[in-house]
């Protein structure tokens, strides 16, 4: 059986009923299904629909829904044009791929959070970040002009906002990363891929209650970190929307 995440926004949640308002949500599903048949499988009719995003990217309703999509549903916007998204080039011009330079240590833990391949370590220095730019082609972000003139780095963004979160918002939107996010599918540690896990493989590892009462988990394979979706999941998924919103 498939799975697929859904988000409803605004006024299209009059439609859901309480327990689904305003929350991500799993439906799961069988059959092949039309985006467009199975949202108003859940009662919201849609002509009342303006924009769909499924795992950040634009569909119209023919889109079939797959196993693991994560999908975002909008209402018609009666004040904003959103228009131009019809016209975004098809990828970002850059590869999403990062080193967060000594200073900006929450902004990385956030970018990893939204899956973004991220590497950072609180020790590096301006040398490291350069070479491992240059070696691997990752876009570095920094507030320190002075690294971005170095000769050997081709990718660079100077991040202007100071606060975390809005760093966030800056990047993705400089970038247009939007349809690049997948979150909680790294470490925010380390920055590997998670992977399923059995329970009984992690079982001795767990507290009693989040052994009695979490059955699915994800671990890192580098650093052994387990995660599950407990109550910090909802917090993190609340936080990831705030970040995540098209401005």
């Amino acid at each position: 059986m498939a799975t697929a995440k859904f988000r409803f926004y605004e006024e299209l949640n009059d439609f859901l009923p309480p327990d689904r308002r305003k929350v991500e949500f799993s439906h799961h599903f069988e059959r092949r299904t039309s985006i467009k048949d199975m949202i108003e499988s859940f009662g919201v009719p849609h002509p009342e629909i303006d924009l769909i995003l499924v795992n950040g990217r634009s569909v119209d309703f023919s889109c079939i829904v797959a196993d693991g999509d994560r999908v975002s549903v909008y209402p018609v916007f009666e004040c904003l044009d959103i228009s131009p998204l019809q016209h975004l080039r098809p990828e970002p011009l850059r590869n999403p791929r990062f080193v967060v330079d000594c200073n900006l240590g929450r902004l990385a833990r956030y970018l990893r959070l939204l899956g973004l391949d991220t590497l950072y370590r609180n020790n590096y220095t301006d040398e490291e970040v350069a070479d491992i730019s240059r070696q691997q082609q990752r876009i570095i972000l920094t507030r320190d002009r002075r690294l971005l003139l170095r000769k050997i780095i081709s990718h660079g963004l100077f991040v202007r906002a100071v606060q975390p979160r809005e760093q966030v918002r800056e990047v993705l939107a400089r970038l247009d990363l939007y349809r690049k996010v997948r979150p909680f599918t790294r470490c925010t540690h380390c920055n590997a891929m998670l992977h399923s896990v059995e329970k009984q493989r992690i079982e001795k590892d767990l507290q009693p209650k989040t052994r009695k009462y979490y059955q699915r988990f994800m671990q890192c394979p580098d650093c052994n970190r387990i995660y599950w979706q407990g109550s910090h999941h909802d917090r993190s998924q609340r936080l990831i929307d705030k970040l995540t919103a098209i401005p």
